[in-house]
């Protein structure tokens, strides 16, 4: 059966044969909520997203009491330095600007890029990472050769301290 619905129906004129002719359904735009479904569900069905996996986050340690108490010999008596603790780790702040902590078993320090660059050369220091891949730039984790020598740890300390007292102050945080 012929169906207008389903096409169109021409006629040839009288003795002739009717012929129906589909035409492609002209596609109208959907409004509302509907639109946007089927506009997402094209877009998953054409393009495949590749799956992120989680970051593995890693396992924080205690530091050892040897990293503890040459920190603590280091820092103390540096002039204006506030004790908090950052990371869950002890840390010295100058300012309101984090000075030097203790992350893991390692020390990192806050120099400036002249005095980056002259500890990674001589000491073997490195670009301070709490996860792989994400930096803090402007500190250094400073070598276990470096931590056990008081004297070489206390003068890497003073240098940031130079360094940190060139920063603007910030205010202390209130809790909320």
């Amino acid at each position: 059966m012929i169906s207008p619905a389903n096409g169109v129906l021409v006629s040839r004129g009288v003795g002739c044969r009717d012929t129906l002719v589909t035409m492609p359904k002209k596609k109208t735009a959907k409004k509302g909520k509907d639109a946007k479904s089927a506009k997402n569900t094209k877009r998953a069905k054409n393009t495949k997203r590749a799956k992120k996996t989680p970051r593995k986050m890693p396992a924080f340690t205690k530091p050892t009491e040897e990293t503890r108490a040459a920190f603590e010999r280091a820092t103390d008596g540096l002039p204006g330095v506030e004790r908090r603790t950052m990371f869950g780790y002890p840390s010295v702040f100058l300012n309101g600007n984090m000075l030097a902590s203790i992350f893991q078993d390692r020390i990192m320090v806050r120099l400036s890029e002249p005095d980056r660059g002259d500890a990674i050369k001589r000491t073997g220091a490195k670009p301070f990472e709490p996860t792989p891949g994400r930096g803090m730039r402007e500190y250094v984790e400073l070598p276990s050769g470096v931590i056990a020598d008081a004297n070489a740890l206390r003068a890497w300390l003073e240098r940031g301290v130079v360094y940190v007292r060139t920063l603007p102050n910030k205010a202390a945080k209130q809790k909320s």
